[in-house]
């Protein structure tokens, strides 16, 4: 039996920590993700879990806590947003080079400068590239149902990786949703009991983490890391269907949304999907067929399920709440990339919005629905990156 509840997305996720009963957590404040680490804080005093808790002095010191205990061979949790993040950098890249399967919820913010505590993807797009695997929550109930399920997927044997899960600062960490929790039997079940591989405190059977390799070998490690990365589309499916059967909440590598016969498509994160989905359906009772791609599993990238997805689309639009100064949008290379892999060439557009807290509006998702209706019929795109929601 599910509990109903109304919580904030913070308290959901540190709900989800608890009942994942990890062995270590190592605690650092910062907004807005200080919420989870307090309440996790609160159920280790209060005897709820049996973790050992670490409060250390930085960020960078949280991950490296994680790292070596993680290696020690326990099921090792943190949390962090931004410039917590950011000063994390180096330890997250040895994290997941020394294949440790460590679960992170990530409450997006901003990241200076200047300095701003609210929300954008800022900080998890600079750190596509470390190696972690990346989950993304459109609501609280996501965030609390991806959080159980990155457990089962950095554990699993074959992949042995560690986890973000991202969720909007502020948006989905401090607003008041109706949440489903599960009973905490069921999700002790669905984890399962940690399994240890090669622990550094396994004296019987020595092992180090993290040698020297030079260059006759570095890079046949790091194409193995790819090659693991490969297996993990199979089981974040499989955890899902898994998941399905005790929550009856479906999941994929995405969610599409009213996109069979989509002639023009939106592309976007979290929270503002949301918003956008009520502008797609406006536009549907237009008879203009509008569809929409979220995107759930952001590393690795589904590049051809989400190519297929888009298929029939002549326009699209990709919305990032991130910027690459220079360049694209983070997230329109990666859908620039998965069209041109599936020999597709719709016209392709840029819009960035949202940074730093700006809201996003539904009258900013009706502008760019009207915008690709004019381009898939003239065929032409007035500018291919634009910001939104911006004061002239």
């Amino acid at each position: 039996m599910a509990k109903v509840v109304a919580v904030t997305g913070n308290e959901a996720v540190a709900n989800a920590l608890r009942q994942a009963n990890p062995d270590v957590c190592a605690a650092y404040p910062i907004t807005p993700q200080t919420d989870i680490m307090q309440r996790f804080s609160g159920f280790v005093a209060d005897g709820l879990v049996n973790t050992e808790l670490i409060l250390v002095e930085s960020e960078h010191s949280a991950m490296s806590a994680c790292v070596g205990a993680s290696a020690g061979g326990g099921r090792v949790i943190t949390a962090t947003s931004s410039q917590g993040l950011a000063l994390m950098w180096e330890i997250l890249f040895i994290a997941a080079g020394d294949r440790l399967p460590i679960v992170m919820p990530l409450v997006n913010r901003a990241l200076s400068a200047p300095l701003n505590i609210h929300g954008d993807h800022s900080d998890g797009m600079g750190a596509r590239d470390s190696g972690w695997i990346q989950l993304w929550s459109e609501n609280a109930q996501e965030a609390y149902d991806n959080t159980l399920q990155a457990f089962r997927i950095a554990e699993h044997m074959d992949i042995r990786l560690p986890v973000m899960v991202c969720l909007d600062g502020f948006i989905i960490s401090h607003s008041i949703e109706r949440i489903e929790y599960l009973e905490d039997d069921a999700v002790k079940n669905f984890i399962g009991e940690f399994k240890q591989l090669n622990p550094l405190l396994d004296v019987e059977h020595p092992v180090s983490y993290g040698p020297l390799i030079l260059p006759d070998l570095y890079m046949e490690y790091k194409r193995a890391q790819h090659e693991v990365m490969t297996k993990v589309s199979k089981v974040v499916l499989d955890v899902a269907a898994d998941f399905e059967k005790i929550s009856g909440r479906r999941y994929g590598l995405f969610e599409p949304y009213r996109l069979d016969d989509a002639d023009i498509a939106l592309v976007i994160l979290n929270s503002a999907a949301g918003t956008a989905k009520d502008a797609v359906d406006q536009f549907r009772d237009r008879g203009i067929r509008a569809g929409l791609v979220k995107p759930r599993l952001f590393r690795p990238f589904p590049y051809q399920e989400i190519a297929d997805a888009l298929k029939s689309a002549k326009a699209i639009c990709v919305m990032d709440r991130a910027d690459s100064f220079g360049g694209f949008g983070p997230m329109y290379m990666e859908i620039a990339s998965a069209m041109m892999m599936n020999g597709k060439k719709p016209i392709l557009i840029n819009k960035i919005y949202g940074l730093g807290g700006r809201d996003f509006l539904p009258e900013h998702a009706e502008l760019v629905l009207s915008e690709l209706a004019d381009v898939a019929k003239s065929g032409k795109a007035r500018t291919f990156k634009e910001y939104i929601g911006v004061r002239e």
